[in-house]
């Protein structure tokens, strides 16, 4: 029987918060189908893990989406409901917080948005990244979804009409607020979630909550999840290819240092990213073979959606065709799930990593996977999960665009190469 169902608004966000409750040995499986039947698709499971895609839905289409998938988990009796926010917190936090609350029908809805793990924290209920509120952060220009308020209450209140409080940290004497609505906790540190997560355990407040993959890690010891017997991690072949769609300057820092330290890195042209199509074209199909024969040469490879100045060339190339910037994230997307679709039949090819939610649905999507099993971290942020594809077991890393410092690439490549040996033609 599924003991928590966590529900996350993009795949890479599913896969980091899922691989907290894995590393605990819980059987954990994440889906991408957000009207999957969760009786089903949860049968032997401890842990489901949920990628509801409501990340670029409107307000009121997130919301809409998760009263729907917790309203099945509550006739289910699913004793613990998790809704994963984002740690930077993009996305549809009101709409799909006050759906969890609706739609359980409880009178509060706990919300621990820190992650100090990383250093996100929550003071005063302004959520900090690197002790840079978050709307001053880089999170705060994001392309597709900029964070307009770092005062958490606010930003919930632009998709809500909830009422919403902010309170410090709880410890084992602290009274619990009586008022209704979703209440934010302040944590700075790891021992902060874990007794505010007590607390609310102790006086039955945790069968609906919210928060990011920093509380996810709390919950296999909080709530007796897991036999603490993780899977095995395999081995993973030395040979590293990237697969970048994300804009975020944290990954472009990466792919930049990477670069300098030998990565060959492949650029997309705006033409390839957009055009529907292009890979089946005499042009694309020329092209794509170019690639490979630089994948299949190269121990240590991006492949790269971004321009090498910002992203000018393709904003202007979406202008000509009149193409926005939804138009813009799903054509690159597509473009680059297409390229990895094709290049993962080569038996050259190594360990895959890929960032990017929208990307890795796109991947998983043409080679028609539905259903991940988060294994461990090889870094914090950095999942590798299992799959089967073609009747066989087949392993990826993935990771949100927002994770992690300069060198995490590098620092990857390292750990692969003293554990493995590359076993590609």
């Amino acid at each position: 029987m599924i003991r928590l169902l966590i529900i996350s608004d993009d795949f890479t966000g599913a896969l980091d918060t899922g691989v907290q409750l894995a590393a605990s040995g819980a059987v954990t499986k994440v889906v991408t189908d957000p009207t999957a039947d969760l009786k089903s698709v949860g049968a032997g499971c401890e842990v489901l893990v949920i990628d509801a895609e409501t990340r670029h839905l409107t307000p009121n289409g997130a919301y809409k989406v998760v009263y729907e998938i917790v309203g099945q988990a509550s006739k289910l009796g699913v004793p613990y409901i998790y809704k994963k926010t984002d740690s930077a917190l993009r996305g549809n936090i009101g709409a799909e917080l006050t759906a969890v609350l609706d739609a359980s029908g409880a009178k509060q809805l706990p919300f621990l948005p820190a992650f100090p793990q990383i250093g996100r924290s929550t003071v005063d209920g302004v959520h900090y990244i690197d002790d840079v509120p978050v709307a001053q952060s880089v999170f705060g220009t994001d392309p597709f979804e900029p964070v307009k308020h770092s005062n958490i209450s606010l930003l919930i209140s632009e998709q809500s009409d909830t009422k919403v409080q902010s309170f410090p940290p709880l410890n084992s004497h602290t009274p619990l607020p009586n008022e209704s609505g979703i209440q934010i906790y302040d944590a700075k540190t790891l021992d902060e979630l874990v007794l505010t997560g007590k607390r609310l355990l102790e006086e039955g407040q945790l069968h609906i909550m919210a928060g990011c993959a920093g509380f996810g890690a709390v919950l296999p010891e909080l709530l007796g999840i897991g036999s603490g017997t993780p899977i095995a991690r395999p081995k993973l072949d030395p040979w590293l290819l990237v697969v970048c769609g994300s804009v975020n300057p944290i990954t472009a820092q990466q792919l930049d240092n990477a670069e300098k330290n030998g990565f060959v890195r492949l650029r997309l042209t705006p033409e390839q990213k957009l055009e529907n199509g292009y890979w089946e074209t005499p042009k694309g199909q020329a092209e794509f073979d170019a690639m490979r024969r630089i994948v299949e040469q190269a121990p240590c490879c991006i492949l790269d959606t971004n321009d090498s100045e910002g992203n000018k060339l393709t904003a202007d190339y979406a202008d000509e065709k009149g193409m926005d910037i939804d138009d813009i994230r799903l054509g690159a997307s597509r473009s680059i799930g297409c390229l990895v679709s094709r290049l993962f039949s080569s038996p050259a090819l190594g360990t895959l990593l890929i960032t990017g939610g929208d990307t890795l649905l796109q991947c998983m999507d043409y080679m028609g996977v539905y259903e991940m099993t988060p294994i461990c971290e090889l870094e914090v942020g950095v999942v590798l999960s299992s799959f089967c594809y073609g009747g066989c077991k087949r392993y990826i890393l993935s990771k949100s665009g927002g994770f992690g410092c300069p060198e995490l690439l590098t620092n990857l490549s390292k750990q692969l190469s003293e554990n493995t040996h590359h076993t590609g033609g």
